[in-house]
């Protein structure tokens, strides 16, 4: 695993395409048991060096009831994000609309890699549609048969091959077909505040299931 990640942390390969200098930031530790699986550092992340040091890594924390600590602690948690890199951010008339999409790159040439050195991951945690699309089954779009029972090309194309993603909420709402060992969580950042208002479930009855089973995973390694 050290190896491994000292090549991960030296990988340049997606350098033409990064509006700054490749700084792949990443946690990981074969004695890891949790695994934080979410989209791609950004810029103020890129500058710290540090995953999660911000207001949305503070309520990740409380929702997991996990100390500082131990949450950096990557033989407790590893943190493997799509992409490693700040891949940039999209704008439109001079106006930042978030950041573009983690680079493919990242999980394509190393997640395999990292994930086969991690055999106690027991839970993983999913933050964003991305990582939603990696560690999840998707569903297959429902095909509704023509008046005549043929389907066309275009609609075999559409339909019955191109998986349909599921959704934040969708996965949520679904939680007992991904737990024990996968639990989707909406972004703990403060954008989210709507969300978790529309979907109080997700605070009264998913947090508490979270904090035990974590708890139960960092008990195991004392």
């Amino acid at each position: 695993m050290t190896a491994l990640l000292a090549k991960v942390r030296a990988c340049t390969q997606c350098q033409a395409h990064l509006p700054l200098a490749p700084k792949p930031i990443l946690q990981a530790s074969s004695q890891a048991r949790i695994l934080i699986a979410g989209q791609a550092p950004g810029v103020k992340t890129h500058h710290k060096g540090i995953p999660f040091d911000d207001a949305s890594g503070e309520r990740l924390r409380t929702w997991l009831n996990v100390t500082r600590e131990q949450f950096y602690n990557p033989a407790l948690f590893a943190i493997i994000p799509m992409g490693f890199c700040f891949p940039g951010s999209i704008e439109k008339n001079g106006k930042k609309l978030g950041d573009k999409p983690p680079r493919p790159e990242c999980a394509a040439t190393w997640h395999h890699q990292l994930l086969a050195l991690m055999p106690q991951i027991e839970l993983i945690l999913i933050l964003g549609q991305y990582a939603i699309d990696y560690h999840l089954p998707r569903e297959p779009l429902t095909v509704s048969a023509t008046p005549l029972g043929i389907l066309s090309t275009a609609t075999q194309t559409s339909s019955t091959l191109k998986p349909k993603s599921i959704t934040v909420t969708q996965a949520t709402e679904q939680w007992q077909q991904f737990w024990p060992k996968f639990i989707v969580l909406p972004h703990p950042s403060p954008r989210n505040n709507r969300w978790l208002k529309q979907h109080p479930e997700f605070e009264n009855n998913h947090l508490p299931r979270l904090r035990a089973r974590v708890l139960s995973l960092l008990q195991q390694q004392d």
